[in-house]
């Protein structure tokens, strides 16, 4: 007998990976322009409308474009202070941990690591003494069995993803250069 799972991965549809030359410039031309409207996209590729609308709808159904959030600058809004906080979890409380870190909002990503450490957690505060009273809010669960902190001095580099999208439209080209 086949099961009902099995059933239903096997007559799901298969959704491509990765993105093409023509996905890379839209999402490059959505970075550069955020506010443009379809209609305006569509006229810097030099497409149609409606290639520029079903393009969007499958990146984001494949979840390649995962929303259309404001870019924030945190320093702007006050949080002067970003910390990387490394957490050692005892046997059996990661999730109860997790759940516990997603309800401080100071606490911006958790992320499982490999090496020292089980959890890696992006924290932002206003000063050194607010981040004394978040790593206090995090260690309000039991579960922990130690943290270490580096506080950040200067970002060297900005959270970035289009250079590997600008790697798709270097690709395409290289492949049409290769076949003319």
């Amino acid at each position: 007998m086949v099961s009902i799972e099995r059933y239903v991965l096997d007559t799901l549809p298969m959704l491509p990976t990765g993105i093409d030359a023509l996905d890379a410039r839209l999402i490059r031309a959505m970075c550069d322009t955020p506010r443009a409207g379809v209609m305006e996209l569509a006229r810097q590729l030099g497409v149609a409308r409606g290639t520029v609308q079903a393009r969007l709808d499958k990146l984001q159904q494949r979840g390649i474009i995962s929303g259309f959030d404001p870019d924030l600058d945190l320093r702007a809004m006050g949080y002067e202070v970003l910390a990387f906080v490394s957490l050692e979890i005892a046997q059996g409380h990661l999730e109860d941990v997790c759940s516990h870190l997603r309800e401080i909002p100071e606490v911006l990503e958790i992320h499982s690591v490999t090496g020292p450490g089980d959890l890696h957690c992006r924290v932002v505060a206003h000063t050194n003494e607010h981040l004394q009273h978040v790593i206090g809010r995090v260690l309000e669960v039991a579960g922990i069995s130690r943290t270490a902190t580096q506080i950040a001095l200067t970002e060297q580099l900005h959270h970035r993803v289009l250079p590997l999208v600008e790697l798709a439209i270097a690709a395409e080209a290289d492949d049409q250069a290769e076949a003319g």
